[in-house]
């Protein structure tokens, strides 16, 4: 497949997560999929990435993630990504305070035929911890 074809695909993926339409992570991604950076808990495959993002929607029901900067080749897309939303909902074992987040990440996806078949990626889960107001011990 194409560049131009990935990049699309990595948008719908975006807009997956925007809308909390997640199943359609099943047309966007190979039934295999590996995740090289999973979150905590986070099962396999494009189930495993519906999951978390079902906790994570719950825990900030108006999340939006929006791409920053973005480079592709034929076979990969990077992105980096501003993530926002209100703590509405439990979060790693901090109840809902209402705070709003605002956190960066960065991910890179290998596609096959126009389908997300590895996913390396790392977002500041720290920084989401801080602005909700967790006690964080190092």
């Amino acid at each position: 497949m194409s560049k131009e074809n990935n990049i699309k695909t990595q948008q719908e993926f975006g807009e997956a997560v925007n809308s909390g339409n997640l199943e359609k992570f099943k047309e966007l991604m190979s039934p295999n999929v590996e995740d090289h950076d999973p979150a905590p808990d986070q099962g396999p495959g494009p189930e495993g990435f519906m999951d978390f993002f079902r906790t994570f929607r719950t825990a900030f029901p108006d999340l939006k993630i929006e791409v920053d900067h973005m480079v592709a080749d034929e076979d990969n897309v990077s992105i980096a990504y501003t993530a926002t939303g209100t703590h509405k909902g439990d979060f790693m074992g901090v109840p809902a305070t209402d705070k709003r987040i605002s956190v960066r990440g960065v991910q890179i996806a290998r596609f096959e035929n126009g389908k997300i078949v590895e996913r390396w990626g790392s977002s500041n889960e720290l920084g989401i911890l801080k602005q909700i107001g967790a006690s964080i011990n190092a």
